[in-house]
């Protein structure tokens, strides 16, 4: 038995597979990204998950031969790392599992372990790929000074091109209307207070918004379009950053592929993702992830175990 838990800045997910890759329970639960919710929380919420889905499946925790937990951030905080690694210790021994960053579990179900750079655009942003026994990864600043083409860093570019639109200093389009109308905004400026007294200026939630912007883009506003060319622009600049981090030779074939919500938008995000890309190097190829990122995380933890589950037998994605 693989369990393989995937947690992002909105909600952590669990898998359980057996040697042959079959899918034996699944599970859902709120994120562990510890800057929002506290060390107790997530632990509470990885010690839950893994009962859960135990029970789900019949088996007790000591029966799952190995795990691999992709968390949020992991490794950015050499004081707190370790207490991350210290989050399934209630129930797991030290020996059955391993924590890294969640980046792994979207490259891993991304390629099933092959070589290849996987980007992540969800709540934030962050790339991650391996060519020849190397490893890499770019992005994952933070909000604060990074995450960019992140459904927040999206969010926060579409509200301030609808700030510039209540002033005066840009055209309104139909992105105006969108926001004043999702948000319930009397004027203009309720959009602070929404933002900071009552969102409480929480990462996750401001990501949320981000629908608004993809809404808007799809009822034909430049901005909104502007703002997701631009999402696509910075992706790429990941992409190739992973890329010459590798030292993979620009004329042989680089598969990428992607993972997270940003991507659900479609060829709003792909299209200028693509482009960039090819502008590059004409030898990147944009494919479709194998899998989701929990099946990666399953992956990864057979993988790590030395006892690597054939993909083709994975009954579900």
């Amino acid at each position: 038995m693989f369990l393989g838990v995937d947690s992002g800045g909105t909600k952590t997910d669990f898998i359980l597979i057996n040697h042959t890759g079959e899918i034996i329970a699944t599970h859902s639960a709120p994120t562990t990204y510890y800057h929002e919710v506290g060390l107790a929380v997530a632990e509470k919420t990885i010690t839950d998950g893994i009962l859960t889905i135990c029970q789900k499946a019949g088996i007790s925790p000591e029966n799952i031969t190995f795990c691999f937990f992709g968390i949020p951030s992991y490794g950015e905080d050499r004081e707190i790392t370790p207490m991350l690694d210290d989050l399934p210790a209630k129930i797991l021994r030290k020996n059955q599992y391993l924590c890294g960053n969640d980046m792994i579990c979207g490259w891993a179900g991304s390629f099933g372990g092959k070589d290849g750079i996987n980007i992540v655009a969800g709540t934030g942003s962050i790339g991650y790929g391996e060519y020849r026994g190397r490893t890499a990864r770019s992005g994952g600043w933070c909000e604060i000074f990074g995450d960019e083409g992140s459904a927040y860093w999206i969010a926060r570019e579409g509200l301030a091109q609808f700030t510039r639109m209540a002033d005066g200093r840009a055209k309104k389009g139909p992105l105006f209307e969108i926001i004043m109308k999702q948000l319930s905004l009397v004027e203009p400026f309720d959009l602070i207070g929404r933002i900071m007294s009552d969102f409480n200026n929480e990462r996750s939630k401001i990501a949320g918004l981000a629908q608004y912007i993809f809404e808007a883009a799809k009822a034909g506003d430049s901005s909104a379009i502007e703002v997701f060319m631009k999402a696509g622009k910075e992706l790429s600049s990941i992409i190739e950053a992973i890329r010459m981090q590798l030292n993979w030779p620009v004329n042989e074939s680089i598969p990428v592929s992607y993972s997270g919500g940003v991507f659900n938008s479609g060829d709003l995000i792909l299209s200028p993702l693509k482009d960039k890309l090819n502008s590059k190097s004409e030898y990147y190829e944009l494919v479709k992830p194998a899998y989701s990122p929990v099946i990666g995380a399953a992956l990864y933890a057979a993988k790590t175990a030395n006892m690597p589950v054939s993909i083709k037998t994975l009954s579900g994605n």
